[in-house]
């Protein structure tokens, strides 16, 4: 068994990490923090975890980074709040998976203009995608979990710029659901704001266009162009993915064998590769990502859709996954859920 603290416990992405841990085996709960909830019953924040697991019994605790002793420790907290309290649980020599975006880039400089903040406890970190890094994070103190939207995006363009056979401009066009705003209410996630509605935002500069964009180059030229759409729903994203083929001569059964060979061994990978498309039902509550499409135009426009659940493996059960690399667990431990449809 592990001892874990989670710091932030009360957002969606602190949900997810108990819901998701209540079907741990090898896990316990140590800590579960919150400045405005201490004292008061996990369970009556997150009312879908009543009878579950012993966490009707948990209270949120206020305890200060420096006087915590789990052996692994889930920093749910927003951007900018983790680079004053992952260095705190770093010196102590406590394994850290943060989900902010403090830590997922090596230039600090890109973090500091893509986020408007001044990074004051920059670390070295494994970037936690671990389709790609798994070797690296298994012997990292301080994995940066990846953001939703570039889990989904460079999941599904990397087989792709790896082998060479596209073009060097590729376009993300991603529809997300509310959750992905936080947990805090806003005029554009409210309600009659939303429904029946689909809105684009951030157009050309959403900070998650460096994170996909420095990721995918080190598999070769690319340049990236993203842009997120709001849907009325409540969790995922689905990604199209608009890219040109260098060679008119390539069909869509040798892209789908491309695909094929880089995830054969990946469990939390799947492939459409017949003419059905992922979809967000079938993700919803999972950590899969979906991947299919696979079609091209008759001018060499190849499209790739990408579906997970931005909570899950966008989130929270991506870092649960790369705690049990880190932990030498089966990486499935606790995560083999299937998606929630309808």
């Amino acid at each position: 068994m592990v001892s874990v603290s989670i710091i932030g416990g009360t957002g969606y992405t602190g949900n997810e990490l108990l819901r998701l841990l209540a079907y741990h085996p090898k896990v316990e709960i140590e800590n579960i923090t919150s400045r405005k909830n201490k004292g008061i019953k996990i369970t009556k924040v997150h009312s879908n975890l009543r009878g579950i697991k012993n966490y009707d019994n948990l209270k949120f605790t206020d305890i200060n980074p420096e006087d915590i002793d789990s052996d692994i420790v889930f920093c749910a907290t927003p951007h900018g709040a983790s680079m004053n309290i992952v260095p705190k649980l770093y010196d102590k020599g406590i394994k850290i998976i943060d989900l902010s975006g403090d830590y997922r880039f090596e230039n600090i400089d890109v973090y500091e203009k893509w986020y408007n903040l001044k990074h004051t406890g920059f670390l070295k970190s494994i970037y936690g995608l671990p389709e790609i890094h798994r070797k690296e994070i298994k012997k990292s103190k301080l994995v940066a979990n990846p953001g939703c939207f570039p889990t989904g995006c460079i999941l599904g363009a990397m087989p792709l710029i790896k082998e060479g056979i596209i073009e060097e401009r590729i376009i993300f066009d991603s529809k997300t659901g509310v959750s992905g705003a936080g947990v805090s209410p806003s005029e554009i996630t409210h309600f009659p704001n939303v429904n029946e509605n689909i809105k684009p935002y951030k157009l050309t500069n959403h900070r998650h266009t460096p994170e996909i964009e420095k990721e995918l180059k080190k598999f070769g030229s690319v340049k990236v162009s993203f842009t997120p759409h709001l849907l009325p729903v409540s969790r995922g994203i689905l990604t199209t993915i608009h890219t040109f083929l260098k060679d008119n001569t390539i069909e869509r059964e040798d892209i789908v064998e491309i695909y094929k060979k880089y995830y054969k061994n990946e469990v939390f990978i799947r492939l459409y590769d017949e003419e059905d498309v992922p979809t967000l039902t079938g993700v919803r509550g999972s950590n899969f990502c979906d991947i299919g499409g696979f079609q091209i135009d008759e001018n060499g426009r190849l499209i790739i859709i990408t579906a997970i659940d931005n909570l899950v493996k966008g989130a929270s059960g991506q870092a649960i996954q790369n705690m049990n690399i880190v932990m030498n667990f089966k990486e499935t431990e606790g995560l083999l859920h299937s998606g929630l449809k309808p």
